[in-house]
């Protein structure tokens, strides 16, 4: 029979903070996320380009912007980084509010950066803003000012709530409302949204994620950064690295890429979202990146994928879609999820989605096929791989997955082998 790798490698959990954000009659019409080191952190960690990146990434893979926050709008802090253009903000404008932290200093260029993001379609809302502070300099292309109520002086608010009445344009928010003093008084001067404890604590939302090897990331953003860009191959990279092949996936159906196709590979997925959007996201998860896939995991699920698409070749059927459903497949493994709650979450056509979820049709039974193989029953993917015998072709997935993996850095990994029995 086949040895394949233990499946049950925990994957590391990602942790993102929620907080509604209240209008006056007490409803909830936006949250903002922070990122947390753990599910039981009492407060959002660093403010620095990492906890912004992890977020982002959170947001619109690990869970899914709209698992998060349904059809209401989020306030993400931002660091200067994105906001003059060092590092990318890889979803269209009008899905979240660009938060600027009051630590930042308000220079000329990043009020250019500001108000080239406004005018790609962006909001920007002003966190603990003081008058004075210099902040003031964005109020006239802010959608937002928050000012912070914990011991806060009325007088001195209300001042600063008359002051900004000159920009019609901007509403007001009352964050960091601890009692329900605090919260009278932020009501009785005629603040527009409401933040804070006393209206309903963060609330921690925790999933499993997973980063593979970081240096096929970093040979995978030279390709892209190429003068001359090798479409095929930052394809072929795509899919040698089954995390962003799956963030790449999910990205096509959200909301944040602005698009509502579904598709059928990885392929498919790239042309869609663009070269660019492909370099943004790849930038913000080598940012991000805590730990890799081990090299058996790997290993295992490209040759599962590589399985699944030269028997489908044989069989004149589409190799590219094939291999999908057999990275899907490995990746559910990987990030310890269930097939079907991968399947729910990406744009898949649904001769994919009904291979995976219910082994329907023939790209399903030949995931099944290559399954039962990897398991050690060789018939089913006998009949499919014609006068090739499953271990010749099994071996030659093999072969492929090691010459790929070593190309791309990752070297030495224990491959799946099969048993005696195997034919």
């Amino acid at each position: 029979m086949l040895v394949r790798p233990p499946t049950d490698v925990s994957a590391p959990l990602v942790h993102v903070g929620r907080q509604g954000i209240y209008d006056q009659t007490g409803d909830v019409v936006a949250y903002e996320l922070s990122f947390r080191d753990a599910a039981d952190a009492p407060r959002a960690s660093s403010r620095g380009p990492y906890a912004t990146s992890r977020v982002i990434i959170s947001a619109f893979t690990d869970f899914g912007l709209e698992q998060l926050v349904g059809s209401k709008a989020c306030f993400i802090n931002v660091t200067r980084e994105f906001l003059v253009g060092e590092l990318p903000i890889p979803f269209d404008s009008g899905h979240a509010a660009l938060e600027i932290v009051p630590t930042l200093e308000i220079d000329d260029e990043v009020v250019k950066g500001a108000t080239a993001l406004v005018e790609r379609g962006f909001t920007i809302a002003l966190s603990a803003f003081v008058w004075g502070s210099g902040h003031e300099r964005l109020l006239d292309i802010a959608s937002y000012a928050m000012v912070d109520m914990r011991g806060a002086d009325p007088r001195l608010v209300d001042e600063t709530l008359q002051r900004c009445r000159d920009f019609p344009h901007l509403r007001m928010i009352a964050e960091r409302l601890e009692t329900e003093e605090q919260l009278q008084v932020a009501f009785l001067l005629g603040f527009d949204l409401f933040r804070g404890n006393i209206l309903g604590r963060p609330h921690v939302l925790s999933t499993s994620g997973l980063s593979p090897a970081r240096v096929s990331r970093l040979q995978l953003l030279a390709a892209l950064s190429a003068e001359e860009v090798n479409y095929d191959e930052v394809v072929d990279r795509v899919a040698l690295d089954p995390t962003l092949a799956y963030r790449l996936l999910r990205a096509t159906n959200s909301a944040a890429s602005g698009l509502t196709v579904r598709v059928s590979s990885v392929h498919e997925a790239a042309v869609f979202l663009g070269l660019d959007k492909v370099r943004q996201w790849v930038t913000l998860m080598l940012l991000t990146d805590l730990s890799d896939a081990t090299e058996d995991q790997l290993a295992s699920t490209m040759t599962r994928a590589r399985l699944c698409q030269t028997t489908a070749e044989f069989q004149h059927l589409p190799g590219s879609v094939a291999f999908t459903v057999g990275l899907l497949s490995g990746i559910a493994e990987l990030v310890g999820r269930p097939v079907e709650a991968l399947a729910e979450e990406l744009p898949l056509a649904d001769e994919v989605r009904s291979a995976l979820t219910d082994g329907a049709g023939d790209l399903g039974e030949i995931l099944t096929a290559v399954r039962h193989y990897e398991e050690g029953a060789v018939g089913e993917l006998a009949a499919l791989t014609g006068p090739v015998a499953p271990t010749e072709a099994y071996l030659s997935a093999i072969t492929w997955s090691t010459k790929m993996l070593d190309d791309v850095g990752i070297e030495g990994a224990r491959r799946p082998m099969p048993g005696s029995g195997s034919s």
